[in-house]
């Protein structure tokens, strides 16, 4: 009977060792599993972008990553300064990171330089084709993929949004950027909606921040009653300035960027970009997961958003219709 007890505490001794041992070898491979590391490089201004990045967490979050954890994200910003987007994706690059999200076309391109081999994820582009990304949106070949902001409609959307904001408008500006990816199909939209609508169109193209004053002069002689500001990020770091001159002359402005309206401009109507950020962590999860990018197909805007701010109307002595008003998901007060 001692014998056989013993044996059977030998049998428990030799089983629970191998438990033990079992156990320590499975904590030390979750210990030397590799966290997945994801390079975010943006140009803006981080307090201006941090919706955006936010957004882009979110998305990984929802598809059941916690950062930290099962991620970690390398966040990298020029903070306006364009000339240093070259040198942050060379510093990504440095880091190893297994993918680079890009938040535009100057972050895709300082990325593209950068890296042939690790994958590049756009959050947005107006034109991927034409700027050189991707060899078409169904198949993009290379190391690039993403979501691209290209709605060409919206250009025309924002003009009706305009003229019935304010019926008697005849007369409207249109400030871009003609270097700015995209821009020409956006012009070319706005002309088409402008005829039906009985509006005079006048572009104006401004290509640094001495061309704000002269494209300021010439809407004035030419008695302009309104602008539209397009996309760019040149116009973007010109918000003060352009709000300034909208209030002074008592002008109504559609922009393409929602910070104008956050910084007091009157409305805004185009892609919410958050959305896509949102749905750029979807490229990053199937790509750890092992598909390529180049494989990916670029996909195109799904939400749009109008955010209205009544402060700014009533700035300018302006009553924003009901119609309008009811159509708006965000309106400032």
């Amino acid at each position: 009977m001692k014998a056989i007890n013993h044996r059977r505490r030998k049998i428990f001794c030799v089983a629970l060792i191998g438990a033990l041992l079992a156990l320590c070898s499975s904590a030390e491979a979750q210990q030397q599993k590799k966290i997945p590391r994801i390079g975010y490089l943006g140009v803006g201004s981080l307090n201006t972008n941090t919706y955006r990045t936010d957004a882009f967490r979110q998305g990984l979050r929802q598809l059941g990553y916690a950062e930290g954890k099962d991620i970690v994200i390398e966040s990298r910003s020029a903070d306006g300064k364009l000339d240093r987007s070259n040198e942050l994706a060379a510093e990504l690059v440095r880091l190893k990171v297994d993918v680079i999200v890009t938040a535009g076309p100057t972050a895709t391109r300082a990325a593209k330089a950068a890296t042939a081999t690790i994958p590049i994820v756009m959050t947005q582009d107006p034109d991927p084709v034409g700027n050189g990304f991707v060899a078409s949106l169904a198949h993009p070949g290379g190391n690039i993929t993403g979501l691209s902001s290209l709605a060409p409609e919206i250009s025309g959307k924002q003009l009706q949004l305009l003229k019935e904001t304010v019926p008697k408008l005849s007369r409207v500006a249109v400030l871009g950027t003609s270097s700015a990816p995209g821009q020409a199909i956006l012009l070319r939209e706005i002309g088409l909606a402008a005829a039906p609508f009985g509006v005079q169109l006048q572009s104006l193209d401004v290509q640094g921040p001495k061309d704000i004053e002269t494209a300021f002069r010439a809407a004035s002689e030419q008695r302009a009653e309104g602008f539209i500001v397009l996309a760019s990020g040149i116009l973007n770091r010109q918000i003060p300035c352009i709000s300034e001159y909208a209030v002074k002359n008592r002008l109504p402005v559609i922009y393409a960027a929602p910070q104008f309206v956050e910084a007091g401009g009157l409305m805004f109507y185009g892609v919410n970009l958050a959305d896509l950020d949102r749905r750029a962590a979807t490229y990053v999860d199937k790509i750890l997961k092992g598909a390529k990018a180049g494989d990916l197909p670029v996909e195109q805007p799904k939400k749009f958003e109008l955010i209205v701010n009544l402060k700014a109307a009533k700035q300018i002595g302006l009553t924003i219709p009901p119609s309008v008003l009811a159509r708006a998901d965000r309106v400032i007060k």
